[in-house]
């Protein structure tokens, strides 16, 4: 907030001058000035923000989380909805693009990559383990056959999970109970990432996320690799 001062000025009254009285304490009719701190248009001691508190939070979600969902969320999304455009704008400074899926109910960021323009990575890749994409695939799978079916609600167990990823492992390979801890730590990183989420013990429900992590063409991609690995699986064993 600007301080208001007041001069000392000449006031002339009939051609004599009358000099200016000194400015009135604030008990006697003007509004004390506010301290910095105190200032309400800063959150904080020193700050040179400019967006309002709720929307600098829905920024930090977008930047801390992967996703905002609407359903999850409905405050939170209303205000990136009003400051769509404020809200992309810091984003794009950071070289980051923000996408709002408006059918689902989804806002995510992408790292911005140019083949012209040194771009920083501001996003970390964190690939995705052996047995997070079977059960990917799987579950991407299940929710693009049920959807196709007209279900409007997808769900699975976690046995079934677990008993299609152990298909895809070397069946010589004795050491299963291992195999079955990596698909249950799978099962719980994909929870973590809102793609499923548990009604009950060992029953989740797919959520539409699982399209927009797993594109068809990359699911195509996959199978196609889960195939030839089958397939070479077969020939040592013959």
């Amino acid at each position: 907030m600007p301080e208001t001062t007041t001069e000392d000025v000449a006031v002339t009254v009939h051609d004599e001058p009358v000099e200016a009285a000194s400015a009135p304490r604030a008990d006697e009719g003007f509004i004390a000035p506010v301290p910095m701190e105190e200032d309400p248009a800063e959150l904080f001691a020193g700050d040179s923000g400019t967006l309002d508190a709720d929307v600098r939070r829905v920024l930090v979600r977008l930047l801390q989380r992967r996703f905002l969902v609407a359903d999850k969320n409905r405050a939170q999304w209303r205000t990136l909805l009003e400051n769509q455009q404020v809200i992309e704008s810091r984003l794009h400074d950071l070289f980051v693009h923000l996408v709002v899926d408006h059918d689902r109910g989804v806002a995510y960021k992408r790292q911005v990559r140019s083949a012209e323009l040194d771009v920083p990575v501001l996003l970390r890749d964190d690939a995705y383990s052996r047995a997070e994409t079977l059960v990917l695939v799987h579950l991407r799978t299940v929710f693009q056959r049920e959807q196709g079916a007209g279900e409007t609600s997808v769900r699975v167990d976690v046995e079934e999970l677990e008993q299609t990823a152990l298909t895809y492992f070397d069946p010589d390979d004795t050491n299963v109970a291992a195999h079955q801890r990596e698909i249950r730590a799978a099962v719980a990183r994909l929870e973590r990432e809102g793609l499923i989420e548990e009604e009950s013990q060992g029953r989740f429900r797919v959520t539409p996320l699982v399209e927009i992590v797993l594109s068809n063409e990359r699911l195509a991609e996959l199978r196609e690799w889960l195939r030839e690995q089958a397939a070479r699986t077969q020939e040592v064993t013959r």
